[in-house]
């Protein structure tokens, strides 16, 4: 903390008790000054030498035949005039921060001015502000705090805006160029940590996070803080997420916790001013406002307080720009008379109905029709938010207050699109049918209407089947998909398994035809062509023939094509394909074929029986 020593004489001024000052000196006192309710007895020549003021005072008392000033409405009051007083005497004054605007402001009001006097106090005041107060930064917001107690003063001497400047200009400094205290509690977040380039040395340097000013003018009045905000943000270089910070820290620091302190009559008029500042505070981009949750909280408070409509529809419209980041928790308002439910619903499904809606238009602008649904399905946040409802209404579910028009109604907020899955909404709907037993067949039938069983997974599909609180028409229709559902998976194995056999019959065909062409063996053609000539020679070749077939590499096809022959076969007859035209290249004798055919066909219609039951 700065200071600035005036004077050089011992201060000497005594206190006689009962309100009365004075200055010890051989020469008497021609001067009563009276300051609120303490009298000072001084002397004329140092006071008149240094203020204008007291200089007509004094004429104007001498005219009336008195010695007595009365100063009415004296700024810094007591000890602001001391500090003056005790400058004119030559003695010594120290000046600080914390009573610097005081001595200022008593300094103007006794018009203590280079007119009267060379180096005044004035002009003293003036130099230690500008040249130490304003380029402190803790000094700067100590004495904008006691600004506030000496306004209008303070105001008209623009200490009070300069004050505002210097902590504004702070800020917007780049935070590795910081070398002044400042106060920081919380955790420096990652992206906030500032290394230093090609260093030699393993080490990290004490990093400066870009919110690090946040705490520090957490302090001033809201009136104070509402200024220098608008300041900082006027200047253009801060991120609008420190911005954001800034406000939730300055909102936990004076927001009480508890609904009794928030809404006692004691409080609940600055509770509501303070709130509503933060609040037209707040960034109106979606990047850069405050997170959900934080939003969410303040809208609790003030419903809680009774702020006016146009502060909760700013914070309801930033909270539609960001309600895919919000938990289920942070939507759990409390509802406030007249209405009957825990939770205020209506709320809720008027964020929703704002998100949707600038979905939509976001979509439609951006997205041509054939795309939409491609567009819905992968749209992150639109999923999101279909999830939370989902959650929300698992948590309404259980209020007996909560009709089944205004379920419905929120139900119906979230498109098809945003659920891909219907878990979360049937386990809503059993939640609902079991606190609300009284509700009629025609009624938990509508309910359950809106819950698409071809959209519940198996485990959910398992759970539905065995529900005694659904209609029997939903247990039907679950068993009947799931019952598609497993034929389809049939299906798809047998399906599988076709394009394996026929896969591999070619891989088999080519194979044969790669290993004739490298053991040169002759095409039927040839053979056909060998039986004019000599029986020897044919006899040769078929010697020859044989040894061929005897070798290892040319059993394999044949016996490979016999067993992809049988499995195909079993297949093509269990699927009521004839596939046995394709099998007739085969090596097989017509014996062994035929007991094949048989086995597999009594085999098929076994099988056939069996689906039938």
């Amino acid at each position: 903390m700065k200071f600035m020593k005036l004077g050089s004489k011992q201060d000497t001024f005594q206190d006689q008790g009962k309100g009365v000052r004075y200055v010890p000196s051989e020469l008497a006192t021609d001067v009563t000054i009276i300051v609120g309710e303490v009298i000072f007895y001084l002397h004329k020549f140092p006071l008149l030498s240094k203020s204008n003021r007291l200089q007509r005072l004094v004429s104007k008392a001498n005219e009336e035949n008195s010695d007595e000033i009365q100063l009415v409405d004296f700024p810094g009051g007591l000890k602001a005039f001391e500090i003056c007083a005790k400058f004119c005497y030559g003695m010594t004054v120290t000046l600080n921060p914390y009573n610097v605007v005081a001595a200022r402001c008593a300094a103007e009001y006794l018009e203590m001015t280079e007119d009267v006097d060379r180096g005044n106090l004035i002009f003293k005041i003036e130099v230690f502000l500008n040249s130490s107060v304003f380029r402190s930064w803790k000094d700067s917001i100590i004495v904008l705090q006691t600004t506030k107690s000496l306004l209008p003063w303070s105001e008209d001497l623009k200490v009070v805006g300069r004050c505002i400047d210097s902590i504004a200009s702070k800020t917007s400094i780049d935070p590795s160029s910081i070398t002044w205290s400042y106060t920081y509690n919380r955790k420096v977040a990652v992206s906030d940590k500032i290394t230093e380039v090609g260093m030699k040395f393993p080490g990290k340097l004490e990093s400066v996070p870009k919110d690090w000013w946040v705490e520090d003018i957490c302090e001033l009045d809201i009136d104070l803080y509402k200024r220098v905000m608008v300041a900082v943000k006027s200047k253009g270089r801060m991120d609008g997420s420190v911005i954001s910070e800034a406000l939730r820290i300055y909102a936990m620091r004076w927001l009480p916790d508890s609904i009794e302190a928030l809404v006692s009559e004691a409080h609940s008029r600055r509770n509501k001013s303070l709130l509503e500042t933060i609040i037209c505070l707040l960034p109106s981009d979606k990047g850069v406002t405050c997170s959900c949750s934080f939003l969410l909280k303040l809208l609790k408070v003030a419903i809680l307080v009774g702020a006016d409509d146009s502060s909760r529809d700013a914070l309801v419209k930033s909270i539609s720009l960001k309600l895919d980041e919000a938990s289920v928790n942070d939507l759990l308002v409390p509802a406030r008379s007249p209405q009957t439910t825990v939770y205020d619903v209506n709320l809720v499904k008027c964020i929703v109905n704002r998100f949707m809606a600038r979905e939509r238009s976001s979509r439609d602008k951006n997205i041509s029709p054939k795309s939409t649904n491609d567009f819905i399905l992968g749209h992150a946040s639109w999923l999101k938010v279909g999830k939370l409802i989902d959650g929300y209404l698992a948590e309404i579910a259980r209020d007996p207050n909560v009709s089944l028009s205004i379920f419905i109604e929120l139900l119906q907020a979230i498109p098809e699109s945003a659920r891909p899955i219907h878990d979360a909404l049937y386990e809503a709907i059993d939640i609902y049918l079991q606190e609300h037993s009284s509700l009629t067949k025609a009624e938990r039938k509508h309910l359950c209407g809106f819950m698409d069983v071809r959209k519940l997974t198996m485990d959910a599909s398992m759970h539905a089947a065995q529900n005694e609180r659904l209609p029997l028409r939903t247990v039907v229709q679950v068993l009947f998909f799931e019952q598609i559902r497993a034929s389809a998976g049939v299906q798809a194995l047998n399906h599988r398994n076709t394009d394996a056999v026929d896969c591999t019959r070619k891989t088999e065909e080519y194979w044969q035809k790669t290993l004739l062409e490298k053991n040169n063996i002759p095409k039927p053609s040839s053979v056909i062509k060998m039986k004019g000539e000599d029986p020897q020679k044919n006899m040769k070749l078929v010697k020859k023939s044989s040894q061929n077939r005897s070798s290892g590499p040319q059993l394999l096809p044949s016996r490979s094509r016999r067993i992809f022959d049988k499995m195909f076969a079993g297949k093509a007859f269990g699927n009521r394909e004839n596939r046995s035209s394709e099998t007739s290249g085969s090596s097989q004798s017509p014996t062994s074929r035929s007991k094949g055919e048989m086995k597999f066909s009594s085999s098929s219609s076994r099988n056939r029986r069996h689906s039938i039951s």
